[in-house]
């Protein structure tokens, strides 16, 4: 082999290198953390901003049906939808799909039991009806032991 003359009885690393590479690991370990901590404090910022935007669009589209039920004429069509109101004068009425399941509505003769279809009655006729037969006694029972 070929032997240059003064690296002979040289060390592989001087303490000069030794330190450097100590002071790089230094810097890497003490810079580790809190780089970790600013890039999740970065996910945890774009995750609000993104719950933020959610918030306002969801605030704006209240605002929007707010709005609606401002107006009368909205008001007055949603009664008649959901509540099925009419107008005094007008007839109100439902009409039932002839090919539909026989079992599918509440109203249906398998949901209420075998017999004729009854009509609903308001829920208030319901609940004074439950008052009036709970403010009922019931009959005493007569003691048959002698």
């Amino acid at each position: 082999m070929w032997k240059i003359p003064g690296l002979a009885g040289r060390p592989r690393f001087t303490s000069r290198a030794t330190v450097l590479v100590l002071v790089l690991c230094s810097l890497v370990a003490i810079l580790a953390y809190p780089t970790r901590q600013f890039l999740s404090q970065r996910s945890e910022i774009a995750a609000q901003r993104a719950r933020a935007e959610h918030a306002r669009q969801q605030v704006e589209e209240l605002r929007r049906e707010k709005a609606r039920w401002q107006d009368p004429e909205y008001v007055k069509a949603q009664a008649r939808e959901r509540l099925h109101y009419a107008m005094p004068g007008e007839t109100p009425f439902v009409s039932i799909d002839p090919s539909a399941p026989a079992g599918r509505g509440p109203a249906s003769a398998d949901a209420l039991g075998s017999g004729p279809v009854r009509a609903a009655k308001p829920w208030y006729t319901t609940v004074l009806d439950s008052v009036d037969l709970a403010d009922q006694a019931p009959a005493p029972h007569e003691d048959s032991t002698p």
